[in-house]
């Protein structure tokens, strides 16, 4: 499969987060930036689809974009090659296989590292791998909604969760998420699955992980408030600060309470429960 690199030019960090914030609503499946500069990576039938909404988008922000097309052999053999290591607060350590193991953190969760599908470098899945050391787990159901790579159920396992089912609408996040659950060791209690939101129709959890985009988890708000047993749950991740009275709003609206929210490089975490 041919990809598309997009590249725009930055006037600093804060601008091309916001921008990747708002190219994360189209079926772009990562960004990087780098010298003032923000790539942003998608399959090239995927941008055929909504180009014209994505050139209006940044001219919206006054940016232009240059399309490069790449061959998927070869696009993250680089980024992977020199993926460093993630510490969280000296508790959890997120590495490669070719990394060396921990010394110093309680836990460790080995990834192969897959640029589409999260290794814990992004501040988001920082806040979210945190949030899952600090919630309790042990002992409780959860779900990991668009779970990439698996790193935060894996998180969750090795925290001592009963059983996490990690699903992703994508082929390839569910062939990573398979792999690193593997080289983790939790395949008795992490489930990988292929599907969307329908996936989880008619199932209960104690506690939900998703770390997608504002308009994903507004638009599964009232599937995750019904997935949740009472006390369970929802932790969210993946949006600004702009965005978090939108998403506080919506869990109200299905009888979330809001518990928490914390923050990172400018990306937003929320925590709510079900009364």
């Amino acid at each position: 499969m041919d990809y598309i690199a997009l590249h725009v030019a930055c006037a600093d960090a804060a601008e091309a987060e916001i921008l990747t914030a708002f190219l994360a609503d189209f079926p772009f499946e990562s960004f990087e930036t780098d010298a003032g500069e923000l790539r942003a990576y998608i399959p090239s039938e995927a941008l055929a689809a909504c180009r014209g909404e994505v050139d209006a988008l940044l001219a919206g922000h006054g940016v232009e974009g240059r399309y490069e097309r790449i061959e998927d052999a070869n696009w993250n053999a680089p980024w992977e090659s020199d993926y460093p290591r993630v510490e969280v607060e000296g508790r959890l350590v997120i590495r490669a296989p070719f990394h060396a193991p921990a010394e110093t953190a309680t836990m460790e969760v080995v990834v192969q590292p897959r640029m589409s599908f999260g290794t814990g470098h992004h501040a988001t899945t920082w806040l979210m791998a945190r949030a899952v050391l600090d919630l309790g787990v042990a002992g409780r159901r959860g779900l990991d909604m668009g779970s990439g790579t698996g790193v935060l159920a894996i998180t969750a396992a090795k925290c001592g969760a009963a059983h996490v089912d990690a699903v992703d609408i994508d082929e390839r996040a569910d062939r990573s998420c398979r792999e690193s659950v593997a080289a983790n060791g939790v395949g008795e209690r992490v489930a990988p699955q292929i599907g969307d939101i329908d996936r989880i129709a008619g199932r209960r959890y104690d506690f939900i992980l998703a770390n997608i985009n504002r308009n994903v988890l507004l638009a599964h708000m009232p599937a995750y408030a019904a997935a949740l047993v009472r006390g369970g749950d929802l932790i969210m991740s993946g949006f600004l600060a702009d965005d978090v009275a939108a998403v506080v709003s919506a869990a109200a609206a299905q009888g979330l309470v809001h518990v928490a929210t914390q923050s990172r490089e400018g990306w937003m975490l929320v925590h709510v429960r079900k009364a």
